[in-house]
């Protein structure tokens, strides 16, 4: 310092030490005690080569271990500044140098420097005595160069301002001798330079300077007020020069320390010796006192070792003659364990990802222990089963970082208890607990509940029916956990499953988009996604299977008989019938499965129930007795097929039914045959109708009796000159057959039977095969069979070989519902059951024979009249599946079925050319390879035919 302007001196020191994820570096300041509030310590950033963006960003911030903060740093300059005026002698007494230390922390990521701020002194303390006055009673007895000890002066300075010396005025008798002592100060005693004469000057008055060397210099007075006394020339003597002893802090107030005692030769009261303490430190009167009369030294107050390891009491003994002698008292202070460590959090970090790397520092802590030695030693732990671990970075620095990895799903929060113990007997410790919140990481994929979905919907659902729900749970946090479903595009039979199901994003909620049928899909499968909210986001598939459950939707649909609006359908059955003969069979089929699809057949309506029965399961109808000549020819059955469903649903079939033994008196009966009344007329306007025609009538019949007696009469002439056979009129129901498993029909075949008025002369003529053609017996009188039919039949039905049933038909031969599920087993025999054996082509071949020789015989009996038998077949019906129905068209009056064979083709191309000039058609086309048919044995209808016209 130069003048009374105030010097900065400023001296930086960098290095570096090498520490766990830290940069440490120290830099030293030094600055004068007393400036004013605000004033600049030290340009920090520059000295430590940091930018200022940088101390912004790390939260620059001071850490002291006393919690007590002079400095404070302005992170916008990257100043170091004062934050209060430091008072050099108050923060350190005595002590030199004196220094601040503290730390710079910086976080993101965290360093800290450490900082030494040297606080130097100036004068602004003089010199003071700890009394103004002192008062001395010497005896005129007292020989030149006695000492008398003064009063020192204190001066909280140090150094050059501390007290550098004494002056006394005025110096007539006395002058000033200063002792240099171990403590570094000085004693300050007067001694008699010539001798007093109490005669003379009883009292004098003498002024005691103490002067430091500060500049401007200051000073600190007192007055010495000398009595002169007679005679006292013997001063007290200390028995020893230097007491030594040693306590413990923390000792027991009131314990005595130690006992100096000191001898005057005097008697009387020149002998009597009082004892003092003459440190003029305040620390030393406030911690011991001893007692006047006896120098024993007891303690005041509680000893701290961290406070002072050391004492020196400067003991004064004096006489009542004022004769004095000092002594001094060296008194050392031992350690104890008294202090426990003191833990102070440098910088932490309350939440931490749960993906951060090992290593990570998230705590840095200083610990300090004010006691010495192994008292002092410090050493800190975690609780267990913690994955993070503490490192020392330096003297009682401690970092706690990461050292396993983190999950948030199996430890979303640690309270981290931090314990330090030091190494004295016994240990002291401390500790602190540090919450950590595991932040969440997007690191799990949402988990569906189950590996696979399976559920069931009735068809003809309500489009927008919720089915059923998916959950997936992810384990993740807030928008990480965050669940959205997702339907994979994918497609079913061709179409996208977008078009059948639907599934909410937010509630996993699968929903029907259409109404389902059954029949068209059973099942179908598709991928929903379930993906979270994280970025980027995380996702995982499951599989679901939805199945369609049947309902009883489809009523029961009727193959055979086909019921059409034309003629209705005739089975006939010969009065020769036995009992159980075969009179058709009912053929259906249910579009439904299972239970619904079990169909049952019962008569709902029948002219005589004793005459026919039909099989509940395969829808045969059978004669239950022997047929009599009173059965009339005209039987009408009404056949319901019903299903099995919860709500059953039934269809109905007419099957009409002729009892007679041939086409002749089958014939003469047919005119009869007319479709029943939908609806009942009331009985009495029949009753009035017929009264009114009965005379009309009568009147018409006259006139057509003789008509038709005139027309046959020229009939029978035109029959005998033209001397044509008549020939064979088989009996052929529809054909089924299965083209390509869609179930329809593959050909329809028309047979024309014409007659001639004459029913008994007449022929019967067979028209050429038409595509479109049907089977009819009506009015018109002609049954033809199409030509191109019989050939497709012999090509592509092998002999004696059965076509097997379409594989298309959903259920196996041994499982079908209703007929069709009935099969060959021990209780129904082979060719009984719903699906008999076919006949063989000599079986069918004698069954066509005898139909062509029943008709031939029935020429000759025929009346006059124009009669016809239709029967036409044209069901159209599409379904998915449909069994082979070529093996349940029956013959009447056998258990056979049709099926096309050589000898059939040639028979009917025979009567076709013996037909050809009648009819005025082309003959169809004869085969090249076709070998010529046997001829049939003659029957009694031939022979008795040939009887007649030899006759004639």
């Amino acid at each position: 310092m130069s003048g009374r302007t105030m010097a900065r001196q400023v001296l930086v020191l960098f290095f570096s030490l090498v520490s766990f994820s830290s940069v440490r570096a120290q830099v030293t300041y030094s600055v004068p005690e007393e400036m004013p509030r605000g004033s600049v310590v030290g340009n920090i950033a520059q000295d430590l080569g940091l930018e200022i963006k940088r101390l912004k960003s790390g939260k620059a911030h001071i850490f002291t271990s006393d919690s007590a903060e002079h400095i404070e740093l302005n992170r916008d300059r990257g100043l170091l500044l004062i934050k209060e005026k430091i008072d050099r002698e108050a923060l350190c007494g005595q002590t030199t140098p004196c220094a601040l230390h503290f730390q710079i922390i910086l976080e993101n990521p965290m360093e800290f420097y450490s900082v030494t701020v040297e606080v130097t002194d100036i004068n602004d303390n003089p010199p003071s005595f700890p009394k103004n006055e002192m008062e001395f009673k010497i005896s005129e007895s007292a020989v030149p160069g006695v000492i008398f000890a003064l009063e020192r002066a204190v001066d909280p300075d140090v150094g050059m301002n501390g007290l550098q010396s004494y002056s006394l005025h005025p110096t007539d008798h006395f002058t000033l001798k200063l002792k240099q002592l171990s403590d570094g100060g000085k004693m300050v005693e007067m001694v008699l330079q010539k001798s007093l004469d109490r005669e003379n000057k009883e009292q004098m008055t003498l002024v005691l300077t103490a002067l430091d060397g500060g500049d401007p210099q200051l000073t600190g007075t007192a007055q010495i007020h000398v009595t002169v006394l007679d005679v006292n020339d013997n001063a007290p003597v200390f028995t020893q020069k230097v007491y030594k002893t040693s306590i413990t802090e923390n000792t027991a107030i009131g314990t005595a320390v130690i006992k100096v005692s000191a001898n005057d030769a005097d008697d009387g009261s020149n002998s009597k010796i009082s004892y003092s303490i003459t440190n003029s430190a305040d620390s030393i009167s406030q911690l011991f006192d001893i007692d006047i009369n006896i120098g024993e030294l007891k303690i005041i107050r509680n000893i701290d070792y961290e406070k002072s390891h050391h004492y020196e009491i400067h003991v004064q003994a004096r006489d009542e003659g004022g004769l004095t002698d000092t002594c001094k008292i060296d008194v050392d202070v031992m350690d104890s364990n008294d202090n426990i460590p003191i833990i102070k959090i440098m910088s932490k970090i309350s939440m931490l990802p749960e993906d951060s790397k090992l290593g990570t520092v998230i705590t840095m802590i200083n610990v300090q222990d004010p006691d010495s030695g192994e008292n002092g030693k410090v050493y800190c732990t975690l609780n267990e089963n913690m994955p993070f671990t503490l490192k020392s970075t330096s003297n009682n620095f401690f970092s706690l970082v990461t050292d396993l990895n983190l999950d948030r799903e199996r430890d979303s929060e640690y309270n981290i208890s931090i314990k330090c113990a030091d190494e004295g007997v016994p240990s002291l410790s401390s500790s602190i607990t540090i919450p950590i919140q595991i932040t969440d990481v997007n690191d799990n994929a949402p988990v569906f509940e189950k590996s696979s979905y399976e559920a069931s919907v009735l068809e003809n659902n309500t489009p927008g029916l919720s089915i059923f729900r998916i959950n997936a749970r992810d384990a993740d946090q807030n928008q990480n956990a965050r669940v959205s479903y997702l339907l994979e595009d994918s497609s079913v039979n061709g179409v996208s499953v977008s078009s059948y199901v639907s599934v909410m994003a937010d509630s996993g909620v699968v929903q029907a988009v259409r109404s389902f049928d059954y029949e068209q899909i059973k099942e179908f499968r598709f991928c929903v996604r379930a993906q979270d909210g994280g970025s980027p986001p995380l996702s995982s598939n499951v599989t679901v299977r939805i199945i369609i459950q049947d309902q009883n939707d489809n009523a029961p649909q009727i193959l055979y008989p086909v019921q059409t609006g034309g003629s209705p359908v005739a089975e006939m059955v010969p009065r020769s019938a036995d009992v159980g003969y075969l009179v058709t069979k009912v053929v259906a089929v249910d579009m439904d499965s299972g239970q619904n699809a079990w169909l049952s057949y019962k008569l709902l309506k029948v002219a005589d129930r004793a005459l026919f029965e039909v099989g509940a399961q395969n829808g045969e109808i059978r004669t239950i007795r022997q047929v009599t000549d009173k059965d009339t020819v005209k039987q009408k059955l009404t056949v319901v097929v019903e299903d099995n469903g919860q709500s059953p649903r039934s269809a109905t079939v007419t099957v009409n039914v002729a009892v007679a033994d041939g086409f002749p008196e089958l014939l003469s009966d047919l005119t009869d045959f007319t479709q029943d009344k939908l609806h009942s007329e009331d009985l009495t306007f029949y009753l009035i109708l017929a009264l009114a025609a009965v005379s009309f009538l009568f009147i018409m019949s006259l006139i057509a009796i003789i008509s038709v007696k005139c027309y046959r009469w020229r009939r029978e002439r035109l029959v005998y000159k033209s001397g044509v056979n008549l020939p064979v009129i088989p009996y052929y129901p529809p054909l089924y057959a299965d083209v390509g498993g869609t179930a329809t029909l593959q050909h329809t075949y028309n047979y024309d039977v014409c007659r001639t008025t004459d029913s008994r002369k007449s022929d019967l003529n067979f028209l050429k095969p038409s595509s479109q053609s049907f089977m009819t017996l009506d009015s018109s009188g002609a049954q033809t069979l199409p030509h191109v039919h019989g050939e497709r039949l012999i090509h592509e039905e092998p002999e004696d070989q059965q076509k097997p049933p379409s594989a298309d038909w959903r259920f196996p031969q041994n499982q079908r519902p209703g007929p069709s599920g009935a099969a060959a087993t021990p209780e129904v025999a082979v060719g009984t059951g719903p699906w008999p054996n076919p006949p063989t082509e000599a079986e069918q071949l004698q069954a066509l024979m005898a139909a062509a020789n029943e008709v031939s015989e029935a020429t000759n009996t025929l009346g006059p009249g124009t009669m016809g038998l239709s029967t036409r077949y044209s069901p159209q019906f599409t379904l998915q599946h449909v069994p082979d129905y070529r093996q349940n068209v029956y013959i009447p009056g056998s258990t056979a079925t049709l099926t096309a064979n050589p000898q059939q083709q040639l028979l009917q191309q025979q009567q076709q050319q013996q037909l050809a000039p009648q009819q005025a058609l082309p003959p169809p086309q004869p085969l090249a390879t076709q070998p010529e048919p046997p001829k049939a044995a003659q029957t009694p209808a031939s022979k008795k035919k040939s009887t007649k016209k030899e006759k004639k």
